[in-house]
């Protein structure tokens, strides 16, 4: 039997009544009816593995679709098991952080074949589990591709939302950040150097302490040190950026 979701809204001069009704089949239907061929053209040359995906079904669509579902769950879990592109990226928008579970992060990342089902992973869900900083410097040391850029853009990730973590933390991400910075795969060099720059415009003192590190990483003997040191560097530097941390003070 299908598994529904019912969502319930108030009625002027009446009780509760159904609002809506969501599926994994309707969801489904939804997804392969707006199916793309031309669109998933496009995808690939963003680099977006398309052998599971439908095509034609933008994030802010997903998004939208994420707001009439809800948070839950078993819909996330189900939405998963379907393999495909667009549903893998939803389940990312509806699960419930406070559900999610260690073997389930392990499990997800174990199936990443593409950056944005990575990085929609770690953006819409991972970094609220509990479990996000520990798999930032777990994931930061995996040989597989997207297991290792994701613990990065966790770190990344983290260093704009989460607000109570003190600067002692993202010092220790800076010394990971420079022992992983000759992985010379694209995705990996990326996704550090994207962890390097969010960490340095998080506050001045860690601008400093970014800056300084992307000094150090600038001497590896690796082209991949080399990009992401000097990609970082020029946006650290920037007067854009000193100007904005200038402001907030500190």
């Amino acid at each position: 039997m299908a598994r529904i979701r019912r969502h319930y809204a108030l009625a002027p001069h009446a009780g509760f009544v159904v609002k809506e009704q969501v599926s994994v089949e309707s969801i489904m239907s939804e997804l392969r009816a707006r199916s793309d061929p031309e669109s998933r053209v496009g995808m690939a040359r963003y680099g977006i593995d398309t052998s599971t995906a439908l095509g034609g079904t933008t994030v802010p669509v997903l998004r939208a679709m994420a707001q009439r579902a809800g948070k839950d769950h078993e819909l996330a879990a189900a939405l998963w098991a379907t393999g495909v592109h667009e549903a893998r990226i939803l389940a990312t928008m509806v699960d419930d952080p406070v559900q999610v579970t260690e073997e389930q992060m392990e499990a997800w990342a174990a199936e990443f074949r593409s950056w944005d089902i990575c990085d929609q992973s770690c953006n819409n869900l991972f970094w609220r589990t509990p479990f996000a900083w520990p798999k930032a410097f777990e994931w930061s040391l995996r040989q597989e591709e997207f297991v290792r850029r994701a613990g990065f853009v966790l770190m990344a990730v983290l260093a704009v939302h989460d607000k109570h973590a003190g600067d002692e933390r993202f010092a220790e991400l800076l010394e990971r950040i420079e022992r992983e910075c000759e992985d010379e795969r694209n995705y990996v060099r990326k996704a550090v150097n994207w962890a390097l720059r969010q960490i340095g415009k998080r506050n001045l003192e860690l601008n400093r302490a970014a800056i300084e590190r992307a000094e150090r990483i600038a001497a590896h003997d690796s082209r991949a040190a080399r990009w992401i040191a000097a990609d970082a560097l020029r946006e650290l530097r920037s007067e854009a950026v000193q100007a904005r941390l200038r402001a907030r003070g500190r």
